[in-house]
């Protein structure tokens, strides 16, 4: 997409409309005989992934201490595991590991996960993570460090309108494995704040989840207990009700598959996207009752699958490589799971990141943003120019205050929504909202397009975190979009999510 193009077609939303997004700156299985089986290749870049042998000797008088060995260098595996998903739990939510023992930051992450807010130390991370909340002549309850951390802008938010979802995994200690092992996962489903059904799945742990006028769909993937052990991706359908109507593990002959997205095919077939041993882009096609129809595999490389919609009477996916520094790659997939056509969106003096994708009425419709390029990345590819000014400070402090971070940060973003013509990718018009991500985009239960909007309205300046380096809060803003592609309603959702660079 050449930048005069961008420049003529640019359509802003209406002052009216996002006045109060842009002001807002104080405060984001086995199958049957009929299943049919093919492989393609397409050459993408030349990427493979490198594979691991692991050579095995074994004598009969050795055999035990290679079984106690190998058993305690997997509980420590196990341990270690944990204790990462611990720390990124801390770090994504921004809570304080100053004080803590490797232990005590495992129990306050299991504590608040399961929901029991009983351990002893999770009251004092909660009360440093939640700015202004004091706490007067008594310890709090676990029902009111629940109800804090339930506000804690960081978990998931669900909507006072239309529907939302919230998703929960629980564990339980294995006295044979010493350590805890996955039990469930639980998918709340929500109308207007109200919850209306809860769904629960033992064989997987779910990834992602959309609502479609069928019901909605889900899908993750199993645990696996050992490094050759083999992780399947998993399926399933819940209907209005929250009863499961079906759930299918995908079995490919893969080690490790995931799920990247399930689409309905407006036939009452469904199209599963999904990635085999990190170098196949895999389409599967199942009917009503979840029986698998067909099968198609592409090896790609070193590509993962980031987004997926319906085109026409075949599909579109953005696929990404972290060093490839493609960040808005799409690829036209036909029905039959051949990747045909390629193109990208990119001007002179800016970088495009798509962050979700839909087809509404025949167009296919890019939830993205804009951010300027930057001369010197040095891995924090978005923001190099905001650190640049902040590090090129006369006073030598390398610091920044709220105040003036916010407005900075909000200049280096603008959301856009791309109406782009199905055959050639090129955008017809699209709208943009400045200070702003583009969020989410979906087509409503009313068939209407929604497309959230991310405002930043507060950020604060992190060096020493190493997840990120800059963190704030979003407003999310709804606008809506009738057949036409016409801006009917706005609305602010009430809720807000993190942002982190």
């Amino acid at each position: 997409m050449k930048k005069e193009t961008v420049s003529q077609i640019i359509s802003q939303i209406d002052e009216k409309y996002i006045d109060e997004a842009t002001m807002f700156a104080s405060d984001s299985n086995s199958r049957a005989d009929h299943k049919t089986v093919s492989q393609g290749s397409v050459p993408l870049k030349d990427l493979k992934s490198r594979s691991r042998r692991f050579r095995w000797a074994a004598a009969a008088a050795c055999l035990a201490l290679i079984v106690m060995i190998g058993s305690a260098g997997f509980a420590a595996a196990a341990e270690a595991r944990e204790y990462s998903n611990a720390v990124a739990f801390f770090e994504e939510n921004g809570l304080s590991r100053e004080g803590l023992s490797r232990s005590e930051v495992k129990a306050v992450y299991r504590d608040i996960t399961q929901k029991k807010f009983s351990y002893g130390k999770t009251a004092e991370v909660i009360r440093q993570a939640v700015p202004g909340w004091e706490i007067q002549q008594h310890e709090p309850t676990p029902e009111e460090l629940a109800t804090l951390w339930d506000k804690n802008v960081w978990m998931n938010s669900i909507s006072k309108k239309g529907i939302s979802y919230r998703t929960d995994s629980q564990y339980v200690y294995d006295e044979k494995r010493g350590f805890e092992v996955f039990e469930k996962s639980l998918l709340e489903c929500y109308q207007d704040g109200e919850m209306l059904w809860t769904a629960e799945f033992r064989d997987f742990y779910i990834d992602d989840y959309a609502c479609t006028k069928e019901g909605t769909v889900l899908w993750g993937q199993s645990e696996s207990f050992s490094v050759s052990g083999t992780r399947y991706g998993w399926i399933a359908l819940v209907d209005e009700k929250g009863s499961i109507v079906w759930q299918r593990r995908l079995d490919h002959g893969f080690k490790d598959e995931y799920v990247g997205s399930i689409l309905s095919n407006g036939d009452g077939t469904w199209a599963v996207i999904s990635r085999g041993d990190l170098k196949y882009i895999c389409l599967s096609c199942y009917d009503a009752a979840g029986k698998e129809l067909s099968f198609h595999k592409t090896e790609v490389g070193n590509y993962g699958i980031r987004n997926a919609a319906r085109l026409g009477d075949g599909y579109i996916l953005q696929l990404w490589n972290q060093f490839s520094g493609d960040t808005a790659l799409l690829y036209k997939m036909d029905r039959e799971g051949t990747l045909t056509d390629s193109f990208s969106y990119e001007e002179d003096d800016s970088d495009y990141y798509i962050t979700d994708m839909a087809e509404y009425e025949g167009l296919v419709y890019l939830s993205a943003y804009a951010v300027p390029k930057q001369q010197d990345e040095g891995g924090r590819h978005e923001i190099a120019a905001i650190l640049d000014y902040i590090y090129s400070k006369e006073d030598g402090r390398f610091d920044i205050s709220a105040e003036e971070l916010t407005p900075i940060v909000r200049d280096n973003y603008t959301a856009m929504l791309l109406i782009c013509d199905p055959e050639g990718g090129a955008p017809k018009t699209f709208y943009s909202v400045k200070g702003s991500l583009g969020g989410n985009v979906s087509v409503n239960t009313l068939d209407r397009l929604e497309w959230n909007v991310e405002s930043i309205t507060t950020t604060f300046y992190s060096p020493a975190t190493s997840s990120f380096t800059i963190g704030g809060n979003c407003t999310v803003f709804r606008y809506t979009f009738d057949a036409e592609g016409n801006l009917t309603e706005q609305a602010d959702t009430g809720n807000t999510v993190p942002y982190r660079r």
